[in-house]
């Protein structure tokens, strides 16, 4: 790994760490640490280390986050088809923790694929408020949908937008932004060894330019007295303290905000308040952490939420249900029901990938519900469930997208039902007789 190193990059790490150098250099000849966060969106990190079937640590800058052993295989579990947790590199799990995210607040995520931070910061709001979640790529956007959906979030929207377009929108609106900047990746190497080929086509001069315009626009849509996280997964002083000046220079509005120290956290370059993770300092890979905020005050924009008439068969299905849809507002758009706590004003040509929970999809004269609002449910509050053990051998079967029999349970119910393990969600099937018609969506399937 080591002689891969470009020589240039190899010089550049040397002035940046000098005696610390050689300990750099011996981190990449021990292995990669795996992350595990917990989603408080549907659990306690209390209640799911009581269940959890892996070895976990803590790791110390997060209070939902720890490693697990990297012969487990969490990603293979039905608890994580059940939203329970999200894996995630440790070290990226510390600009959402640091972002102080408030219920009821407006929150945007601008480079948000796949996810990783965008569930967290959702997870923070405690499904109230708003999260705005964009990334520029329409492809990218799709898994960051689908791990939305995962997770439970039903207050997120998500969007595929230019941040300069983005910004033109939505002037002072936000109360806190996270910017995960794109960036050459230097602190991924190990984990990502292809990411050294990338910075020798374009080392860390590419990024600057790009990193500088994101921040300062994101920093335009921040109202005054919000605070705004930038962080990227390199070293680079070009593209995380460079830039960072740079947004205090054009915008004198904003200062730098102290991070606090876990034991092995470095200083930014020249700026106590920032915050370096080394790989040979922490057990992670590298990144940086900067939390800024705007001066002044102003109150926090709020929408009002639209009427709209639903169609009989929706409402019918509506009746299963006890979760509290009157706290929002839906609307009814290509055939699909859509709800919101929140509406953000209507914009014109915008690439706009979701706005809320996709309850369903209204099929001639009957409503089929979708597996985002599976996950989006607690147990209770849809009246027909079976609840399943997670050493039953229907679960997997289930999650194949095969049809189960429950007849030892129930022969009684029929029409909707919602399949649970161990009380938690995993998404709807048709029963009748005791044999339920599995509706797990194809694309979510254990293969």
């Amino acid at each position: 790994m080591v002689t891969q190193l470009p020589e240039s990059f190899i010089q550049q790490m040397k002035e940046l760490l000098k005696d610390e150098f050689e300990a750099y250099i011996q981190s990449f000849e021990h292995e990669r640490y795996y992350g595990l966060r917990v989603n408080t969106n549907k659990i306690s990190v209390q209640d799911f280390l009581k269940i959890s079937p892996f070895d976990l640590t803590p790791i110390p800058w997060t209070d939902n986050g720890f490693y697990y052993e990297g012969d487990q295989k969490p990603a293979k579990h039905p608890y994580y088809y059940a939203g329970l947790y999200y894996l995630q590199e440790p070290s990226a799990m510390l600009p959402a923790q640091v972002l102080p995210i408030e219920e009821n607040e407006l929150v945007l995520d601008t480079c948000a694929a796949p996810g990783g931070k965008s569930t967290e910061l959702a997870a923070k709001l405690h499904n109230t408020g708003l999260l705005l979640s964009n990334d520029i790529s329409t492809s990218r956007c799709q898994g960051l949908i689908k791990n939305l959906e995962l997770s439970g979030s039903y207050n997120v929207w998500v969007c595929s937008e230019d941040l300069i377009d983005l910004s033109n929108r939505f002037t002072q609106t936000f109360d806190k932004i996270l910017v995960d900047a794109p960036c050459s990746g230097e602190g991924m190497f190990r984990k990502e060894p292809h990411l050294i080929n990338s910075w020798i086509q374009r080392d860390d001069t590419y990024y600057p330019p790009i990193q500088k315009e994101i921040l300062s626009s994101a920093i335009d849509m921040l109202r005054p007295g919000g605070m705004i996280v930038y962080s990227t997964c390199t070293f680079s002083v070009k593209e995380n303290e460079e830039v960072i000046q740079d947004a205090l220079d054009r915008h004198p509005d904003i200062h730098l905000v102290s991070i606090p120290k876990c034991p092995g956290f470095s200083s930014g370059i020249n700026m106590e308040e920032c915050v370096r993770l080394y790989p040979h300092k922490i057990h992670g890979e590298g990144h940086f952490v900067a939390l800024l905020q705007k001066d002044g005050d102003t109150p926090q924009k709020r929408y009002q939420n639209i009427k709209t008439s639903l169609p009989e068969s929706f409402k019918e299905f509506l009746n299963l249900c006890t979760f509290d849809f009157s706290q929002g507002s839906f609307i009814i758009k290509n055939e699909k029901a859509i709800w919101s706590p929140l509406q953000l004003p209507e914009q014109k040509k915008w690439r706009l990938l979701r706005s809320g929970l996709i309850c369903g999809e209204l099929k001639k004269n009957h409503f089929e519900p979708s597996q985002a609002l599976a996950l989006a449910l607690k147990k209770e509050q849809f009246k027909n469930t079976v609840d399943l053990s997670v050493e039953d051998t229907r679960v997997i079967k289930y999650l194949k997208g095969e049809t189960i029999d429950i007849k030892d349970l129930d022969t009684k119910t029929k029409g909707w039902i919602l399949i649970c393990v161990n009380g938690y969600p995993l998404g709807f099937g048709k029963i009748d007789k005791g044999i339920i018609k599995n509706k797990y969506a194809k694309g979510w399937r254990w293969q």
